[in-house]
C-alpha cells in the first residue's frame, strides 16, 4: 500500500499576511528606492519599475504617490535635502548661543556632505532639465527648492542686527550656488595639485560666509580679527 503523505501542522496553516501598509510607508520607501535608484543610474537609466521593485510596491501604488517619474525624481532629491535643513536648523535653534561663524561652518560643512553624497543625482537634474521637456515644464524642478530657500533665508534673516545689505532671498540662493557649483564642477574647476579637498572646502566656506557677513552689522562695524 502507498504511503500516506505526512503533513506538517506548519504548512496546513495560511501565510502570514504581511501588514497592510500606509500611505506614508509607501512614500517613504519610495523615496528611499528612488534615491537609491537614481543615483546607481542616473535620471535616464532608472524606471519606474525598477523603483518599484526596489520599494517593493507596484507601480500603480508609485504612480497614485507620484503622477510621473520626473516627479518621484524631485521629491528624491528635494525631500532629503528639506529634512537634512530642518534638522539642522533644529541643532542652531538649541545653540542660539553659539557664535555667527561657527554655525554658519557647521551649516556649509554639512550641506558640502549632502551635495557630496548626492552628487551623481543633483547632475542628473541639471543635465534632465536642460533636456528633458517633463522636467522643464512650468519650472517645477525649482519648486522642491523654495522650502529649503525659505527656512535658510529665515534662519538668516533672524541673525541679523538691522537692514540686510543684500536681501536674505537672494544671498541664501547665491550661497547655495557657491557651494553646489564648487562640489559638482570641481573636476573643471579644481586641476590636481591646485590643493587637496580640505583646502578646496576651507576655500568654499571662507568664501560663502565672508559674502554672508555682509549682511553681519555688528561684524561689518568690527575690526577683521574680531568679526568672527
Amino acid at each position: 500500500m502507498p504511503k500516506e503523505k505526512a503533513h506538517s501542522g506548519a504548512s496546513s496553516r495560511p501565510a502570514a499576511r504581511r501588514p497592510r501598509r500606509t500611505s506614508a510607508e509607501i512614500h517613504d520607501r519610495l523615496i528611499d528606492a528612488a534615491g537609491e535608484e537614481f543615483e546607481a543610474n542616473g535620471y535616464a537609466g532608472a524606471t519606474t519599475a525598477a523603483i518599484a521593485r526596489r520599494a517593493e510596491v507596484t507601480e500603480a501604488q508609485l504612480f497614485r504617490c507620484f503622477p510621473s517619474k520626473a516627479e518621484l525624481f524631485r521629491a528624491a532629491i528635494f525631500e532629503p535635502l528639506n529634512r537634512h535643513f530642518a534638522a539642522f536648523q533644529a541643532r542652531m535653534q538649541a545653540d542660539e548661543g553659539a557664535p555667527y561663524r561657527k554655525g554658519a561652518e557647521t551649516y556649509i560643512a554639512e550641506l558640502e556632505d549632502f551635495i557630496a553624497g548626492h552628487s551623481r543625482m543633483l547632475m542628473s537634474l541639471v543635465v534632465a532639465q536642460s533636456y528633458d521637456p517633463g522636467m522643464r515644464a512650468r519650472g517645477e524642478t525649482i519648486d522642491g527648492l523654495e522650502a529649503y530657500f525659505e527656512r535658510g533665508a529665515a534662519m538668516m534673516r533672524s541673525r541679523l542686527a538691522g537692514e540686510a545689505r543684500v536681501p536674505p532671498e537672494l544671498m541664501v540662493r547665491v550661497s547655495f550656488a557657491a557651494v553646489l557649483g564648487c562640489l559638482l564642477f570641481s573636476d573643471w574647476l579644481f586641476p590636481a595639485g591646485l590643493a587637496d579637498d580640505q583646502a578646496i572646502r576651507r576655500a568654499i566656506s571662507d568664501f560663502v560666509i565672508d559674502g554672508t557677513n555682509a549682511n553681519n552689522h555688528a561684524a561689518r562695524n568690527l575690526p577683521e580679527n574680531q568679526a568672527s
